[in-house]
């Protein structure tokens, strides 16, 4: 109740319940991605995860009985794009804490124990309808709840090599369809920060990002087309990323945040665009 209560209250007037000292050693510990950052990196993350946790509502599915180090595992990991990031309307934020503002058109976040069978369905192109399965081991939903696989959860330290991340992956979708009109899709082309890569003008800073981000998404296809038809070598990220450019730019965010060092040799056209968005706060102090 009391936590209920003060979700109702400005985050600066919140007490959210501290992070175990041992637990969050523990979690940094067990993803090498985090223990990397410094240590008032760690600490920034740290207060965003103690709100985190007291904003969000973790339902276990299937039985699935979600604990204090699962959820801890998760918010760490959904909170480390905003270390360094802006407001959600282009602004500095003075107060980190407001950050959180990125995910806040939802509450619930539901844990399956592994990957799930979700029905779709697709018109082609002469109008006809076709339902098919697919299995997924996370969903985010436009103001809606979020769905993750424990199983992928659980193994983020070690996937981390490949550039795999699904937590940061949903989340990045979250950012995506932040401000769509009801009814529209995300398009791998989120908020800009003012000022994005130096730019005076939103329209420029938009164009910037499509052109960049158009080009980049063409490489990898182009390369997953000649891996599978003609056996060419099998790009390093998941060809997932070649659906379609949404789950271009959540794949990508994966591997930038996870592994930063190949990401920067597979995508170095991509590292400037997205510490101009990720890291545009750094950028602004420095």
């Amino acid at each position: 109740m009391i936590d209920f209560i003060q979700r109702w209250l400005p985050r600066k007037l919140r007490r959210p319940t501290p992070v175990p000292d041992a637990l969050w050693r523990r979690t940094l510990a067990g993803h090498p991605f985090l223990m990397e950052l410094n240590a008032l990196e760690q600490e920034r993350l740290r207060l965003l995860c103690a709100h985190f946790l007291m904003e969000k509502e973790f339902h276990g599915a299937n039985g699935l009985v979600v604990s204090d180090t699962m959820a801890l595992a998760i918010a760490a990991q959904a909170c480390l794009p905003l270390l360094h990031m802006h407001g959600v309307s282009g602004e500095a934020v003075q107060d980190p804490r407001d950050l959180l503002d990125w995910y806040g058109d939802f509450v619930g976040i539901v844990v399956q124990p592994g990957a799930v069978v979700a029905r779709r369905k697709t018109m082609d192109s002469a109008g006809v309808m076709h339902h098919y399965d697919e299995v997924i081991a996370g969903e985010a939903m436009d103001r809606g709840p979020l769905m993750l696989s424990w199983e992928d959860v659980a193994h983020a330290g070690e996937r981390a090599e490949h550039g795999h991340n699904v937590v940061i992956h949903e989340f990045a979708h979250k950012m995506d369809m932040l401000g769509l009109r009801l009814g529209d899709s995300p398009d791998g082309a989120p908020p800009l920060p003012a000022g994005f890569m130096g730019t005076r003008q939103r329209a420029r800073a938009q164009q910037i990002w499509h052109q960049t981000m158009q080009a980049s998404y063409d490489r990898f296809r182009e390369a997953v087309s000649m891996a599978e038809r003609f056996g060419g070598e099998v790009p390093w990220l998941d060809d997932y990323a070649a659906k379609d450019p949404a789950e271009f730019f959540a794949v990508t965010c994966e591997a930038y945040f996870v592994n930063r060092e190949r990401f920067a040799e597979e995508f170095p056209e991509l590292m400037p665009l997205y510490d101009g968005f990720f890291r545009a706060a750094r950028t602004l102090s420095a």
